[in-house]
């Protein structure tokens, strides 16, 4: 089947829009995409909606301007649709599908909520294409941590790959998570902490860029390995999988234990960074085994920085996704395509060893354009 998967991560920062084809347990072709940039006005929406969805309790409630945000992020994921299409001389029907995430603004699996808007129903309806959403309520609802999702889809694409196992696949966006895949073991999942997302406001707070542009800043910094030692005492980190975060989850502790008032920007851009590093290290011991490689995906793999810090503390070697034949942009909205195909034919998404839920469990729900 041919679909179209689109995610608006944890970063923020815009909407990927990847093609791909696949059955949903293999992958034929990961196809182009295309990433459609929020401004400044849409990150602020953003920001006001996940501030708005704090002490939500029930995920059909959409307070302050969650509202807004909703209509506006189908809107956009709407253009994307149209403009990959568009590149590619592409027609809706040519496409079987659409994966929508949608954007999340908060959540808290151990308080059996997780809640990411977005109008399935219309976006069906604008596109006039069958789309999916609503990935995670499924498996939150089960007792499930809901994240991470793409797990199943690693697995599906390090099949293809000849390397030394246990191989590691880290996705940093907001938050990062990791798939650990060891030949024909179930995989193992979870976020491992903070990933662009601390980095990402400190910088805007300190110099009114989004983020630290490769890393250049922190690159410029010295680590606080002694604030760094207090933050990742954190019960977070010693937790086994499965286990996940909300964007914010890290901010106040942050705040608390790391004192970046009197820091320079350079150094608390590498302290930060160096967390990031850190708390993807700090679950290696939580392991069966120690992965062989690292394949990293997201907006940290155009991080030098971070990715050097990563491979000094893993030990290990640490790649690119696009070294391997992937897209380290596209990576997740690729995903999303892959586990709407999923959905239609009712194979599951998610299992005890990636989101501990108590059985592999299916979950998206389908909206028909028609």
């Amino acid at each position: 089947m041919r679909a179209i998967g689109l995610m608006s991560g944890t970063s923020m920062d815009g909407i990927d829009a990847a093609l791909i084809e696949t059955d949903g347990e293999t992958v034929s072709w990961l196809g182009p995409s295309l990433t459609l940039p929020y401004d400044g006005a849409m990150r602020t929406l953003l920001e006001g909606a996940m501030a708005d969805a704090v002490g939500v309790n029930d995920r059909d409630s959409r307070p302050g301007r969650l509202v807004e945000a909703e209509q506006r992020i189908t809107t956009l994921h709407a253009q994307a649709v149209r403009a990959l299409l568009d590149t590619l001389r592409l027609t809706p029907g040519d496409v079987d599908v659409v994966g929508f995430h949608g954007q999340t603004v908060f959540h808290r699996p151990e308080a059996g909520l997780t809640v990411q808007i977005g109008l399935g129903s219309a976006l069906a309806r604008d596109l006039g294409l069958t789309v999916v959403a609503d990935f995670r309520a499924a498996d939150v609802a089960a007792g499930g941590q809901g994240a991470p999702l793409v797990p199943v889809f690693h697995q599906a694409l390090v099949r293809g790959l000849a390397l030394p196992a246990p191989v590691a696949v880290l996705n940093i966006g907001g938050v990062a998570n990791v798939t650990v895949l060891d030949g024909d073991a179930d995989p193992v999942a979870c976020d491992t902490g903070p990933g662009n997302a601390l980095i990402d406001d400190f910088m805007a707070a300190r110099t009114g860029r989004p983020y630290d542009d490769g890393g250049r800043i922190a690159a410029q910094g010295t680590v606080d390995e002694a604030a760094l030692a207090r933050l990742l005492a954190h019960p977070f980190f010693a937790a086994p999988p499965p286990k996940s975060l909300d964007r914010n989850a890290f901010r106040a502790f942050v705040a608390q234990h790391l004192g970046l008032g009197g820091a320079s920007t350079a150094d608390g851009a590498a302290t930060l960074t160096a967390l990031t590093a850190a708390s993807v290290a700090a679950v290696v011991p939580l392991l069966a085994r120690a992965p062989a490689v690292w394949i990293v995906a997201g907006g940290g793999a155009r991080n030098p920085t971070l990715c050097a810090m990563l491979e000094q503390r893993l030990g290990r070697p640490v790649r690119s996704a696009d070294a391997v034949g992937w897209s380290a942009d596209a990576l997740e909205a690729h995903a999303f395509g892959f586990l709407a195909v999923r959905t239609l034919r009712g194979l599951p998404l998610t299992f005890p060893s990636t989101t501990g839920t108590p059985h592999p469990l299916t979950g998206g729900k389908i909206f028909r354009h028609c």
